[in-house]
Parts: structure tokens; C-alpha cells; sequence
């Protein structure tokens, strides 16, 4: 099946990588409602307009997933009228802070010897499988809150990419989209106006030098690799995705339904 895209998707200026998953198909041959479910990148640098198309959105919540090392980074999102903002970081801000140190503010060198020869999607990769295995306590509360009240609701992280595309992902699942439907929505996120743009300390040509570009691509990509290894995660540590939703998760078959109510057509 093909996904849907609603040919009305907004330009925003100061926000990446925004879309309405709506319209994305589940096994049992419906639909996920526009207008319920949204992804971006953050907040932080958003627009009067922007603000105000985000705010006609009729937004319940706004998931948050970046840690406190991304918001001194980019700052904390604009104040959306009447929305509430939940802040639930699915990376820890000390781990991996001396990567992103050096992923902003090294040099050819020391690019080369931590994102060469697979290094960089290796961790990825290592990345959502962590993700997938130790933060299913904020992934229930996730879930949890879409199925009492919580929806209209917008997910994201720094670039809308990794945590808030996991994040994404495991609601698709608990409502029964297709894995190729989940994955399709993904790799939406390497369309050219979609992408994080890249901090490095150095204004220099050389800073983002072809080479040093090509090195960090993996980190800034959406690569089917990457979901697929968290859909292994699921797969292997729990068998199958209704095993991870109840047992993983604590999500019952109760709120799996309540979801469905709220989200599907």
C-alpha cells in the first residue's frame, strides 16, 4: 500500500521536519486520522508564523524528547497557548556528551577516528536498540497518555529524526500501521527541507568541507537500518510486537483499543 501525503503540508520556517502522520495504513485496512498525530523537529526556533499555524492545530500535548544538553543547545520551545508541554528525554544528556563535543568541534582528525569506516551508523544504530530496550517506561507513559486524553499531540526531539521517530514508531505499532507504512513515514525525514541543520563550532569552509559532511551523514540520515534494528530489538527481546506492547510496555489490550478510538479512522 502506498502512504498518503496530504498535498496541504505546511512550509514552516524556524520548525524542521514537520508532518500530520495521518493517512498511514494499519493491517486491518484502516486508517491513522489527520489531524491527531504530528512530528517535527524542535520548537525552540519557531516563527510568529510558524507559532500560529502550530497553534491552530488545536494541540493537547506536545511530547518533548530531547535532554537538557539539547535544550541549552537550541533552547526550549515556544509557549504554545492552552498546550500542554511534556518534557520526557529518551537519551541521557552525559552520555555521548564528548561525541557530540567533538561531532560539533573537531577536527578532520578527529572525525575521521570516531565516524570512519561504519563507526557513525554503527552507533546509531547501537543507539535505538538502546532506546528501544531501557526506555519503555517513558514509551508506556507515552502511549498511556495518547489513549486517555493526550491528542491532539505533536512529537519531537532535536531533528524529529531518532527519538522522536522511535517514539513515532511505537505508536504505529500499537495501533497496527504496516511496518512498511512505519518505515516509509521514517525515511520522509531525509527529504532535503526536512533536515536538521548541522551545528559546528567553526565558521570555516573547512567545517563542513565535503569530507567532513560525508562523515557525518550517518548521524543526520534516516537509514532503514537503523529502524529495522529497533524492530529487531522488539523482535528478539520480546518475540513479537504485541509481547513488547504488554509485557515491555505495560500497555493492555484496553488502551491498545483506546488508542485505536482516538487515532484511526
Amino acid at each position: 500500500m502506498t502512504q498518503q501525503i496530504p498535498s496541504t503540508e505546511p512550509e514552516l520556517t524556524g520548525v524542521r521536519n514537520f508532518r500530520d502522520v495521518g493517512g498511514l495504513p494499519t493491517v486491518d485496512g484502516r486508517r491513522v486520522r489527520h489531524g491527531v498525530l504530528f512530528r517535527s523537529g524542535h520548537l525552540a526556533h519557531a516563527t510568529d508564523e510558524d507559532t500560529a499555524f502550530l497553534t491552530s492545530l488545536g494541540l493537547h500535548t506536545v511530547f518533548d524528547f530531547r535532554n537538557a544538553a539539547d535544550q541549552k543547545l537550541e533552547g526550549p520551545d515556544v509557549e504554545l497557548p492552552g498546550v500542554r508541554n511534556v518534557n520526557l528525554p529518551l537519551s541521557d544528556p552525559a552520555d555521548g556528551a564528548e561525541f557530540w563535543k567533538l561531532v560539533r568541534d573537531g577536527d578532520l582528525d578527529q572525525l575521521r577516528a570516531i565516524l570512519d569506516d561504519g563507526k557513525a551508523a554503527d552507533r546509531m544504530i547501537a543507539s535505538y536498540r538502546t532506546i528501544i530496550r531501557h526506555r519503555t517506561a517513558e514509551h508506556s507513559r507515552v502511549l498511556r497518555s495518547l489513549a486517555e486524553d493526550s491528542v491532539p499531540a505533536l512529537m519531537h526531539c532535536a531533528a524529529g529524526k531518532d527519538r522522536a521517530g522511535l517514539s513515532i514508531a511505537v505508536t504505529l505499532l500499537a495501533l497496527g500501521v504496516e511496518r512498511e507504512a512505519v518505515l516509509a513515514d521514517y525515511l520522509e525525514s531525509n527529504a532535503k527541507h526536512r533536515r536538521y541543520k548541522v551545528h559546528r563550532s567553526s565558521t570555516s569552509a573547512s567545517a563542513y568541507s565535503p569530507e567532513v559532511m560525508e562523515l557525518l551523514s550517518p548521524l543526520f540520515d534516516a537509514r532503514a537500518e537503523y529502524l529495522q534494528a529497533a524492530f529487531d530489538t522488539i523482535d528478539e527481546t520480546w518475540g513479537d510486537v504485541d509481547t513488547y506492547l504488554e509485557q515491555g510496555l505495560k500497555v493492555t489490550p484496553q488502551t491498545r483499543e483506546l488508542l485505536r478510538e482516538h487515532l484511526l479512522d
